[in-house]
């Protein structure tokens, strides 16, 4: 069961099936995967070219929504021709996902804007979160895919937001501090807080879902009674 509550989940959805009710028959739900996969693709593209310059994150942008019409759309394609696979569709999914977010976070740390070092503990993070959910789900049958309020399409909103003010707003590319972590020096700035930021909003979700589970798991599988 997929748990979804994020703010913008009832708009989505209506959106979604709007979508998968008007595609032509010849689509199909990989097709749509594999779109999602090129969204990726894209986005790290355009963080990349972004060191020519800043502009280029307008690709960026564009990635994240054809990695979201691809990524949102294939499950909802399924559900409206009830064509769903579960079994071959999670596992495709999910592979599918961890290569797309793999290839955007490392894209993101290729860009002038960014540490890599702090976008693979952001991609370090989301791994974390990502692998509780799968065993949460293959104990509990439940797909959390929400975490105060935000879900995939919220955090890829906010990627966009992001992207817009470091083209327009020149103060926060040229804003930089140099300091030294673990005797690296670093010059960081205001998207290396924003990347370190969400890597640290990412583990705490995972920390506190843990113990959650943890107390949950332990009522219904207590340590057997010594006879």
């Amino acid at each position: 069961m997929r748990i979804q509550t994020s703010i913008l989940n009832a708009a989505e959805k209506k959106v979604l099936v709007w979508l998968a009710e008007r595609m032509p028959s010849w689509v199909t739900s990989d097709m749509l995967t594999f779109v999602g996969f090129l969204g990726a693709l894209v986005v790290a593209a355009g963080y990349a070219l972004s060191n020519l310059s800043l502009y280029w994150m307008w690709l960026s942008c564009l990635g994240l929504f054809i990695n979201w019409f691809g990524d949102s759309l294939d499950g909802s394609l399924a559900r409206v021709r009830n064509t769903q696979r579960k079994t071959y569709g999670f596992y495709i999914d999910h592979n599918v996902d961890v290569i797309n977010e793999t290839i955007m976070f490392i894209g993101v740390g290729c860009s002038p804007i960014v540490n890599m070092s702090f976008a693979i503990l952001a991609l370090v993070s989301y791994f974390m979160l990502s692998i509780y959910v799968y065993i949460d789900c293959h104990l509990k049958g439940e797909m959390r895919l929400t975490y105060g309020g935000l879900g995939p399409t919220e955090f890829r909103l906010i990627m966009v937001i992001i992207n817009l003010a470091f083209m327009y707003i020149p103060w926060l590319t040229t804003w930089k501090k140099d300091v030294v972590l673990f005797h690296n020096h670093f010059s960081i700035g205001l998207f290396d807080y924003i990347t370190v930021g969400i890597a640290l909003l990412l583990l705490l979700f995972y920390i506190v879902s843990f113990f959650r589970g943890a107390a949950y798991y332990s009522k219904i599988d207590p340590p057997a009674k010594k006879k």
